[in-house]
């Protein structure tokens, strides 16, 4: 591998990375704090594993010579896949009536969505894993991927209603190539929260996988993919040729929100405020049991054979190679 594929797996604080050569696959793994919602960080870092993903096609005269195939997006936090945008820095910058740096926020998202929408204008395929609950821009952020693999148990939904506010980085224009205007828009309004049976019957989740197998399933999903991985590869193109994905679209609705957030009366923004303290208050709560737990999931993904290195450990530290002679030694949690 060169240079320009190691910087892909640079020293993330809030999302590890690692590679699987096996199945092709950079995954990367959500891991916010104190919050698993959209900071700046996460954004900034998504932002980077993108751009390090394209530098490293720019230098194959061939990309089809590329060994990176897929890009899968998943949660290291139990029971959470992402809660969605950062609540906690919209109260602030409403109040503030700071439009230029909440229009910065939004066109980040954006531009993230944007660019896993089009598989990053490259022959990969973006593949979201959501186990847990995917709100707001979170369930946003796994629509954007060319495919969506969530277990049984998994919930998603736009809250946002609840604040009197809408999903503007994206939901609208993802959701309503799926499922059409008239049950976007009522998906949208009521706030509903939807379980991943549910909307894999209205097409909008790709691959039901069952609880504790998400993993598992999205590599099995990887194998089969790979079989017939030019045909796969030419029908992505299609669909965004036959009904495209189009940035200006996603920027001109997120200029929408950022007017309708700053219209928000103080009643809205004390709503906010108190779906930011329940969310600290039920990671508190979790907060001993979870970081064992977190260890433990992310163990378990490197157990298999197919590990491949470098990758990033549960502590963000860069492994370049195997550093315990007994690897079953982990198992011990599981």
């Amino acid at each position: 591998m060169n240079r320009e594929f190691y910087k892909i797996f640079k020293n993330y604080q809030e999302i590890a990375v690692r590679y699987d050569d096996k199945c092709q696959a950079i995954w990367c793994y959500y891991n916010p704090s104190p919050r698993p919602c959209f900071s700046l960080m996460v954004l900034e870092e998504a932002r980077q594993i993108q751009q390090s993903i394209i530098d490293f096609f720019d230098t194959f005269d061939d990309v089809e010579e590329s060994p990176i195939r897929y890009l899968v997006t998943a949660s290291q936090v139990p029971g959470v896949f992402n809660l969605g945008g950062d609540l906690g820095l919209f109260v602030k910058l409403i109040r503030e009536k700071n439009r230029s740096l909440l229009l910065d926020y939004a066109k980040q998202c954006v531009e993230i969505c944007y660019l896993n929408a089009v598989n990053l204008n490259l022959p990969i395929t973006t593949i979201a894993l959501v186990e847990g609950m995917a709100l707001g821009g979170g369930f946003e952020s796994a629509l954007a991927n060319s495919v969506l693999i969530a277990t049984d148990d998994a919930e998603m939904g736009f809250p946002e209603i609840r604040f009197n506010l809408f999903p503007g980085m994206g939901a609208y224009s993802l959701l309503a190539r799926i499922v059409g205007i008239t049950t976007t828009e009522s998906m949208i309004s009521t706030g509903k929260i939807y379980g991943a049976r549910e909307l894999y019957d209205k097409g909008v989740v790709t691959y039901l996988a069952e609880s504790g197998q998400g993993y598992e399933s999205v590599s099995n999903f990887i194998r089969q993919h790979l079989r017939a991985n030019n045909g796969r590869q030419a029908l992505q193109q299609v669909r965004q040729r036959y009904h495209p994905v189009d940035y200006q679209e996603l920027e001109d609705i997120t200029c929408i929100w950022v007017d309708a957030a700053l219209r928000l009366k103080d009643k809205d923004l004390r709503m906010m405020e108190r779906i930011v303290n329940a969310q600290m208050a039920k990671i508190e709560q979790q907060k001993s049991g979870a970081e064992a737990l977190l260890r433990t999931v992310q163990d378990r993904r490197f157990v298999s054979e197919d590990i491949s290195f470098p990758l990033t450990d549960w502590a963000g530290d860069v492994v370049v190679r195997e550093r315990r002679e007994n690897r079953d030694r982990r198992l011990f949690n599981s």
